[in-house]
């Protein structure tokens, strides 16, 4: 019997909105990406490692992805590591539907937000539009921010370890939000996103890894957690 955490789903979902709201009034966006915006150019996010961390993209995330696939098969034929079936699926289904479907196929793909090389402001030709103003004659990419979803995952088995093992959660989760904000810093540095959009990154990542971990991972507090399924 799985429990979505509705209560935490909504909880991030408006503390987004809020931290939205205050990027919005204070300009936040324009003031930080006017920072490495310079002589026409976006010379820090070519310097190492920001340049580094751009080709790095998304293959870590694709390694504890397969890591997750094949941990699920193994799983499914040695009862001693039977927990790890969704525990594998888990982190195959975060990746797919986190970064890939909600970040990149449904909003990043489709928003029309311009990134800020692109707007009028840092030399291009663009309206700026804030996170919620989409714009789909415009074909911009900016909104959310596809590299950092990415590195943001990486603090997937956060989720498989939160309920029993807190430390160890707690140091994917560190871990991965620092590897997501080294990669932010790096595309807002490259004038490729704005900082809202890599919030909305961390966000949608977090949301997708809320429900996912409520419908493959945690059981209701009945005292009974099936043999299968035990660490």
């Amino acid at each position: 019997m799985k429990r979505i955490n509705w209560l935490e789903a909504i909880s991030v979902l408006l503390l987004l909105i809020i931290v939205t709201t205050l990027i919005a009034v204070t300009d936040a966006d324009l003031q930080i990406s006017s920072l490495f915006y310079q002589s026409g150019g976006w010379p820090v996010g070519e310097r190492f490692p920001w340049k580094l961390l751009y080709r790095i993209d998304r293959y870590p995330g694709l390694l504890l992805a397969i890591f997750g696939l094949c941990a699920a098969i193994y799983g499914s034929y040695n009862p001693e590591f039977r927990s790890w079936r969704r525990k594998g699926v888990f982190l195959v289904f975060l990746l797919a539907l986190g970064p890939g479907l909600m970040v990149n196929a449904v909003f990043k793909d489709h928003w029309g937000r311009p990134r800020p090389r692109e707007v009028t402001q840092f030399g291009g030709t663009k309206q700026f539009l804030q996170p919620w103003q989409p714009a789909i004659n415009q074909h911009g990419r900016s909104f959310p921010c596809g590299h950092g979803s990415a590195a943001f995952y990486m603090a997937a088995p956060y989720f498989i370890y939160r309920r029993k093992r807190p430390v160890i959660a707690m140091g994917w989760l560190a871990g991965g939000v620092l590897f997501g904000m080294m990669m932010s810093y790096a595309r807002i540095a490259q004038g490729a996103h704005f900082f809202s959009d890599t919030v909305w990154s961390l966000g949608m990542v977090y949301l997708v890894g809320v429900i996912l971990s409520g419908l493959l991972l945690q059981y209701r507090e009945t005292g009974i957690i099936p043999l299968s399924d035990r660490d």
